[in-house]
């Protein structure tokens, strides 16, 4: 494994995507707003530009030499609320960012996957196979990545390995910003973004010949399915 580009991977699970890469002597290149760890290439961008993240993507396979083995979209927002109650502008960012930009990113990066016969790797959710209040943006977001991701396994077959991964709530920052009622509470068990990493990593290590199409990872207590 050589270069992989990463969404979002100035933090969370992004960021322990990065340091999986690094562990497996890879080259992460991130994409992102925030800078990621030192010694990392990033560019910035916001991704809710999904021209821009297209512009980003090509911009850092060129860095890597035209060449490119693996793509995993890990950036992500959320913002809780009722429908009624969550501002538009903010409503359409969370699905853009969440499931446009994985698109964009990943479309831009075709035609270097098809020449690595390399892996994208999509991030989910859990609340994307099951629906809760207070989270139409995210989940409609998160169903559509599935969705997304299903049908471009199908059609990369043979060319691109697909992976859609599927995780449970993470002990990452992105809980920090919401209001108290939507952060989990002490108690809270949620798994280490390592791991999730991890399975990520399982996924773009397969040889020629074999997919892994999707991966339910979660902290074992979580119940993730409806």
């Amino acid at each position: 494994m050589d270069a992989v580009i990463v969404t979002g991977g100035s933090s969370g699970l992004g960021a322990a995507v990065v340091d999986a890469v690094v562990k497996a002597g890879g080259r992460p290149l991130v994409i992102d707003r925030q800078p990621p760890r030192d010694g990392i290439e990033w560019v910035e961008c916001d991704l809710a530009d999904t021209r821009a993240a297209e512009a980003a993507t090509r911009e850092l396979i060129e860095r890597a030499g035209g060449s490119v083995d693996g793509v995993v979209t890990a950036a992500g927002m959320d913002v809780p609320g009722a429908l009624a109650d969550i501002p538009g502008e903010t409503w359409d960012r969370i699905v853009t960012i969440d499931l446009l930009s994985t698109a964009a990113v990943i479309r831009a990066a075709i035609p270097a996957l098809k020449q690595s016969h390399g892996g994208v790797v999509t991030i989910a959710s859990t609340l994307g196979i099951k629906a809760v209040s207070d989270a139409t943006a995210y989940c409609a977001a998160k169903f559509g990545v599935v969705g997304f991701t299903r049908a471009l396994s199908a059609e990369l077959a043979g060319q691109v390995n697909v992976t859609l991964v599927i995780p449970g709530g993470m002990r990452t920052k992105f809980f920090d910003d919401r209001d108290e009622q939507y952060k989990p509470g002490p108690d809270a068990i949620l798994n280490d973004p390592a791991n999730v990493a991890n399975a990520v990593m399982f996924a773009l290590s397969q040889p020629a010949g074999c997919a892994v199409r999707e991966l339910v990872i979660a902290a074992e207590q979580e119940t993730s399915y409806p």
